[in-house]
């Protein structure tokens, strides 16, 4: 009974969805996307697309959306932005948080992006353009993505934080007290597999299409390096995402090393108190400038 409730409320959203998509004007760019994309599966095998093709997909994502907190440090009217400005970045770290990057990307998370084009065959996940949902869909579906991994990283971050074993995996993470944008991924191998594994609950959950893969990575990047940027920039459009967390919120947590242990939103840290100390301080701060 339970059951065919949740799907008769997944309908409805869908045809709310549907019924939306049709008053929106058509995609200029539709035509040459799909001409991309066929030319793609024309000159490309499955296997291919699944891993390479995703590898490429994460490494230009992940470098081009660090590159305007980069770009930052070296622009004077910008620091006043910045949470922790007396804190810069330094070359040498960012030089060591590269190496480890280096490390993650093709030790660690490319033999599980190998294991995706597995996991579409397996599953029937098709690739044509045909069968691609509409952007409305693939947003919804990336949003479910967005709340399983937030719940997920939750629970998983803040056990890495307890006193018997912080030291041997999460510490790693926290080497960088001021966070900046390159150092999202920056993580004891460990952990990477660990916190990780959250990305891939969402896609084995929801994907019907292999261009979520990619859809959902590149949200996953961009709000990870937003909330370790270092940078709370005003009119950020992903603070229009309701109980969206933000960079003064995960720099808190790298300040602390407690509290504030959510990835995405911050509905799960509301609910345990495990904020408190994060509205105590800007509560404070507020008072002060009063």
């Amino acid at each position: 009974m339970e059951v065919n409730g949740t799907a008769n409320i997944l309908s409805s959203a869908y045809l709310a969805v549907e019924f939306v998509d049709s008053f929106l004007p058509a995609n200029p760019l539709q035509e040459p996307l799909k001409h991309a994309w066929n030319h793609m599966l024309q000159n490309y095998s499955k296997f291919q697309i699944a891993t390479w093709g995703s590898l490429i997909v994460h490494e230009l994502i992940y470098f081009l959306f660090c590159l305007p907190g980069f770009i930052f440090q070296f622009l004077p009217f910008m620091q006043k932005y910045k949470i922790q400005p007396d804190k810069p970045e330094t070359w040498e770290k960012q030089w060591k948080c590269f190496k480890m990057l280096l490390f993650n990307h093709f030790c660690i998370q490319l033999p599980l992006i190998c294991g995706t084009y597995y996991f579409t065959e397996f599953f029937s996940i098709p690739y044509d353009w045909d069968s691609m949902p509409r952007w409305p869909f693939i947003l919804a579906q990336c949003f479910g993505c967005a709340v399983i991994e937030d719940t997920w990283h939750y629970f998983l971050h803040r056990a890495l934080h307890h006193r018997r074993i912080y030291k041997y995996i999460h510490k790693v993470h926290h080497d960088f007290t001021a966070p900046f944008g390159m150092q999202a991924e920056y993580a004891h191998p460990a952990e990477t597999i660990i916190l990780g594994a959250g990305f891939f609950i969402g896609i084995m959950i929801f994907c019907n299409h292999v261009i979520l893969l990619w859809a959902w990575v590149t949200f996953r990047l961009l709000e990870t390096i937003d909330v370790h940027s270092g940078y709370d920039i005003p009119l950020n459009p992903l603070h229009l995402i309701p109980f969206y967390a933000g960079a003064r919120f995960h720099d808190f947590h790298h300040m602390n090393f407690v509290g504030n242990y959510g990835s995405t939103f911050t509905w799960w840290d509301r609910l345990f108190d495990t904020d408190s100390q994060f509205k105590k301080h800007y509560s404070q701060k507020t008072v002060k400038s009063d």
